[in-house]
């Protein structure tokens, strides 16, 4: 790739996704020209038009900004989720505009910084997130590119410096293989993306190379019983970073840090779930390793407000509460009901799923219906297909029927307030990676006007 700080105009081919808008932002505060496409306006995308970055959301060559057609000093960058049909990224290809995958662009980007991973097939945006968080607050000079909206931020986007980069080491399509990362850590390698890795061995392998990539063995951190080498995360087990006198105080977990090199004591963290509470202690012992001072961590810890769309609280009073989450793969959905089971033990829970992928319905459909089974009412949404067509059979009603609650029902979103208004469940839950989350505030409103 040629030289970042030769390149003045970038074009993001898809630029409306999470961690393409990151990379929009970071380059429009350095000073660059920022155009891009998407197919539809999001309130992410208006955030970037208020930002000054020009965006279109039609695909047609004469859409393209005459600065960007001048080719001169110009990078097109491009993410898979892209249709082979877009017109606008086959002319860029056609006319042989120097053109590179998000991945490969972030991997640039993080190269001459201190390059903190995040990888795992779950974990990952809530990760980066507080290690993000963590060292802005510890006033560390980092940038931090995120998968997600992260609460304290209103952005997907962390700026306080260029010494230290975070990003995220996504999997899908091996993009993690593309960074060089001084410290990582791998949040966990369930099965997932069968449609790019075929089985779960070939995602397990690709697990160890990006592992291998971090030269110092001590400079990974690995959830403890992957079958990784590294400094081992847990709650409550021995590893070499350790929750331990775990409480619920106030709802909100309180607990001490072992560490190799000592104990923090008295840490508060907001978010529930033990899988978040291991995310949290990544976050911790990599912020630690990349040289954040120690006292400065408790405070920031307690301070971290989560990230959109992850166990995120729309309504909690003493008659309703209404969670939105991201979950969209059976472990996922599991971890989520350990979280809302120990934060509402005696309550009954309504969830509303929407699967995401015929493929991944397909290939995780036990995981699926024996995960959702944990609810005492299970509301199902057609599949969301996002870059996919339909796989005959593979339908929400056929995943439906593998479901063992009594309470059960496949729904077209329009239905949604009715049923949701009709439950008796006092904790429900809005949960899937597709077009759900559009839904959610509409609901919260109906939800709360009605409580």
């Amino acid at each position: 790739m040629n030289n970042l700080k030769n390149i003045q105009t970038f074009y993001f081919v898809g630029i409306g996704g999470i961690g393409m808008s990151a990379l929009a932002r970071y380059f429009k505060m350095q000073g660059k020209a920022v155009f891009g496409y998407d197919k539809t306006s999001t309130e992410l995308t208006d955030e970037l038009v208020a930002e000054g970055i020009t965006v279109s959301f039609i695909d047609e060559i004469s859409e393209i900004h005459k600065e960007v057609l001048s080719k001169e000093n110009v990078l097109v960058v491009y993410t898979p989720a892209i249709p082979k049909g877009n017109k606008i990224f086959n002319f860029f290809n056609s006319e042989d505009f120097h053109i590179v995958k998000r991945a490969e662009l972030l991997g640039e980007v993080s190269k001459n910084t201190l390059c903190l991973a995040v990888a795992g097939t779950h974990g990952k945006t809530t990760t980066s997130a507080i290690l993000g968080h963590l060292l802005a607050e510890c006033n560390m000079p980092v940038t931090a590119f995120l998968g997600g909206i992260a609460e304290n931020y209103n952005s997907n986007f962390i700026y306080k410096g260029n010494e230290i980069t975070v990003v995220e080491a996504d999997e899908f399509d091996r993009s993690f293989l593309q960074l060089r990362p001084d410290i990582a850590c791998v949040t966990s390698m369930d099965a997932d993306h069968l449609d790019i890795y075929g089985d779960a061995a070939e995602i397990e392998d690709a697990f160890r190379t990006f592992a291998q990539l971090v030269e110092k063995e001590e400079n990974i951190f690995i959830k403890k019983n992957l079958p990784l080498d590294g400094m081992t995360v847990a709650v409550e087990e021995t590893a070499d970073y350790e929750a331990q006198n775990v409480k619920i105080k106030d709802g909100a977990y309180n607990f001490d840090l072992k560490t190799p090199n000592g104990i923090l004591t008295d840490l508060t963290f907001n978010l529930p779930g033990h899988h978040n509470l291991t995310n949290a202690i990544m976050a911790l012992g990599i912020a630690i390793l990349a040289g954040s001072p120690t006292d400065c961590l408790p405070k920031a810890l307690a301070s971290f407000k989560g990230v959109k769309r992850r166990f995120s609280y729309k309504i909690k009073t003493e008659n309703l509460i209404l969670i939105d989450d991201y979950a969209h793969h059976p472990t996922e959905i599991d971890a989520l009901f350990q979280a809302v089971n120990e934060m509402y033990p005696n309550d009954h829970k309504q969830i509303v799923f929407q699967p995401h992928l015929f493929s991944r319905t397909r290939d995780f459909a036990t995981g699926f219906a024996k995960s959702l089974s944990q609810f005492n009412e299970v509301v199902l949404l057609d599949i969301y297909p996002a870059r996919e067509e339909p796989i005959e059979g593979i339908t929400s009603e056929w995943l439906l029927a593998q479901i063992t609650t009594d309470q059960k029902r496949l729904v077209f979103k329009s239905a949604l307030p009715e049923i949701m208004l009709a439950s008796k469940c006092r904790v429900k839950l809005l949960v899937g990676a597709g077009n759900i989350g559009a839904e959610v505030n509409k609901l919260t409103k109906i939800l709360r006007d009605e409580a």
